[in-house]
């Protein structure tokens, strides 16, 4: 006799407004209406015999019997979609959903993703760029590059590099301000990435600078936005490899204290989730990944 299951209306209703923790953008993602939505969902709970959401006055959050629900059916609707896909089109390339900081991608992945496609025709890289590190329990991320420090029960974090902090600025900058010494700073307009606040003041702990104040001056949302500022004599940025090789070793940005840079407290990680980690698409990747920085002279693994 087959097993009784829910309704899929239902089922697929509650694992979109889980994954959104919203009823109005799983509306959305499945062409309804938001009291379609509700309803289904209270359809569910009924069946269920248990509360899945708690109903506020302008969101809902899981209760526990929701959050550990969401996980089994997320994963069931992932492998149908992937037997789907499979079936229907045996040949058609696996899309690998990569999320990367803009920095990262721009000076870094995407002048090397030619050879990764190359090598896997039958993989199709899909890129995707935020400052804000993925919640892979509600987004359709595969994998990401993040730094950090490595933690999460059910994420696998493979290390790729570690790498040191130090600033750098234009001719310009360096001869204007006269920057010969760390704590010559205090006099130059100091250039902080926001949502890496705490690199600049680890170099300076590090180099035993005080008086600085990374915050008194601009603000950008990424090093790409940072190091470009410099490069036009802004003021000076914190820069760390292998980001900046092309720029130093044109003379575009110096760098004023060789002998002084730090080790970045964080670690860059290739993170998935452990049910992920062994799909052939993501094997490939994190393969290629890993050779192609041991190949990179300017990185220190």
């Amino acid at each position: 006799m087959a097993k009784k299951i829910p309704p899929l209306n239902a089922l697929r209703s509650f694992e979109a407004a889980a994954r959104h923790c919203s009823f109005r953008d799983a509306a959305d993602e499945l062409c309804v209406s938001h009291s379609a939505i509700s309803h289904q969902v209270k359809l569910l709970e009924r069946y269920l015999g248990l509360e899945l959401f708690l109903r506020k006055a302008r969101s809902v959050e899981l209760t526990r019997s929701g959050k550990l629900y969401y996980p089994i059916l997320r994963e069931a609707f992932e492998k149908i979609s992937e037997g789907t896909e499979s079936l229907l089109a045996p040949r058609r390339p696996k899309v690998l959903t990569l999320q990367l900081y803009s920095t990262f991608a721009i000076r870094w992945m995407i002048p090397r993703l030619s050879d990764f496609q190359r090598a896997h025709p039958d993989v199709s890289v899909r890129l995707t760029m935020s400052q804000i590190d993925v919640d892979f329990d509600h987004g359709e991320v595969d994998a990401c590059i993040r730094v950090g420090r490595s933690g999460g029960k059910n994420l696998d974090h493979l290390l790729l590099f570690s790498n040191q902090l130090f600033p750098v600025c234009s001719p310009r900058t360096l001869e204007q301000h006269r920057l010969e010494k760390p704590e010559d700073l205090a006099q130059a307009p100091i250039l902080q990435v926001y949502p890496s606040e705490e690199d600049w003041p680890a170099w300076l702990e590090g180099s035993g600078v005080q008086g600085v104040q990374p915050t008194a001056g601009l603000q950008f949302d990424s090093y790409d936005h940072a190091l470009s500022a410099a490069m036009q004599g802004v003021g000076v940025a914190l820069a760390m490899q292998p980001f900046v090789s092309r720029e130093l070793s044109s003379g575009l940005l110096v760098e004023p204290f060789p002998a002084h840079r730090v080790d970045n407290p964080n670690r860059w990680y290739f993170v998935t989730r452990k049910d992920k980690a062994q799909q052939p698409k993501i094997q490939k990747f994190r393969d290629w990944l890993q050779s192609a920085i041991e190949a990179d002279p300017d990185i220190a693994c």
